[in-house]
């Protein structure tokens, strides 16, 4: 009976002209969407650091998109096509390839350098921007690529900042220094090594291991022999973690110093109360420094962050930013407008000067207490001081 009561209305509703309305035409023109590129380790020991950076990339491009840009006179919509490196060198120019194949107009990453600059060779061959919130090798930025920024801190900044609170603060006159053989464990222990014997101070022992090894026991049982005040490791937080752990087993009561792969709040899950004091390093200013209207629109949607995603979001923020002042989506066009950058981002003041470096880098330094990652001084100029939180002008 219902459906023929149905059959009845539309008959009645064709007899008197009338149709159900079409849908509405759209108001404007089809937006042109933009892909913007991420690469990162999404999987393996470090793969919370990698995740947080592309969140902070995610929240940049989403709210670029709620302002409904127009760029050439044509409305954009931005995507961000994120793929996973591993943290592996191999596997990240196969993603740089697959991104560059995809065609994006900008990538922001690596988060390792000893990924970042092999990927980065094939994103400059393409003529694709590459902005690293994380990689500090300063060998990204010295090989005259064009096309290649990073919006974090070197090493050779980095290196003396960590070496001088070693001295000044854990009062290390015998140190060791160990690294996991990749470009940025090593690179980053040999600028604290080299700024260690310009202290003064006597190295006993350059120990090397490997980003995979989870065995330390052998070589803190040579470096205990030689009794150190203080040990550097140049790694990421998934060994550093559990190298102290180990060393602390073995009754090593030196102090421990770490680079920003360390630099995180996994230490104390991964050290247990052996984490408890130990000394890092940030190639930048810490998560709250940033500026308050980035750390809330964060931690509304994905918690705090971990270590870099605010200079990742930077990252994506400067693209955008090239974008509108060139008037264009096109990486030729747009490109060499990041070099012309001056906004203030979620992390401060941002330019870059002819390499592709950050001017004005600043590093943190930070220590572990009650579980809790916390700055405790800045490092400018050449000198420690006092770390007193400051927050940046909200802009753009």
């Amino acid at each position: 009976m219902q459906g023929c009561l149905v059959i009845l209305a539309a008959l009645a509703l064709a007899a008197c002209g009338r149709e159900a309305p079409p849908p509405a035409a759209p108001s404007g023109p089809a937006p042109t969407v933009v892909l913007i590129g991420h690469a990162g380790p999404l999987t393996g020991s470090i793969a919370h650091q990698g995740k947080d950076d592309e969140n902070g990339v995610a929240l940049a491009i989403d709210q670029a998109n709620a302002r409904h840009m127009v760029i050439g006179g044509k409305p954009v919509v931005f995507k961000m096509m994120s793929e996973d490196d591993q943290g592996d060198p191999k596997t990240g120019t196969t993603v740089a390839q697959k991104l560059v194949d995809a065609h994006v107009v900008g990538v922001v990453g690596h988060l390792n350098s000893g990924v970042t600059i092999p990927a980065s060779e094939i994103y400059a061959k393409a003529g694709i921007p590459v902005i690293s919130g994380s990689a500090t090798s300063p060998e990204l930025t010295e090989r005259g690529l064009k096309g290649v920024f990073r919006t974090i801190g070197r090493d050779d900044q980095q290196g003396p900042a960590i070496a001088a609170y070693m001295v000044k603060d854990l009062g290390a006159m015998k140190a060791a220094v160990v690294d996991d053989k990749t470009a940025y464990g090593d690179g980053l222990a040999t600028e604290v090594e080299k700024s260690l014997r310009a202290s003064g101070v006597a190295l006993v022992g350059r120990e090397h291991t490997s980003d995979k090894e989870t065995d330390f026991k052998a070589i803190l049982t040579r470096i205990k022999a030689k009794a150190p005040d203080a040990v550097f490791h140049g790694g990421m937080d998934a060994t550093g973690g559990l190298m102290l752990k180990q060393a602390r087993e073995l009754g090593l009561k030196a102090a421990f110093a770490f680079g920003d792969g360390a630099c995180t709040e996994e230490m104390a899950e991964l050290a247990g109360p052996a984490g408890e004091g130990l000394a890092c390093s940030q190639a930048g200013l810490p998560a709250a420094s940033a500026s308050k209207e980035f750390r809330e629109a964060f931690r509304a949607r994905y918690g705090d962050t971990k270590l870099y995603a605010a200079y990742f979001y930077d990252a994506t923020t400067v693209i955008i930013d090239a974008m509108k002042r060139a008037d264009s989506t096109d990486p030729v066009k747009f490109g060499p407008k990041i070099y012309e950058t001056k906004l203030t981002g979620a992390t401060g003041p941002i330019e870059f000067d002819a390499k592709g470096d950050r001017k004005n880098a600043e590093m943190t330094i930070f220590r572990m207490k009650d579980g809790k990652i916390a700055p405790v001084a800045i490092y400018r100029d050449g000198k420690l001081e006092p770390f007193v939180l400051t927050e940046p002008a909200s802009g753009r």
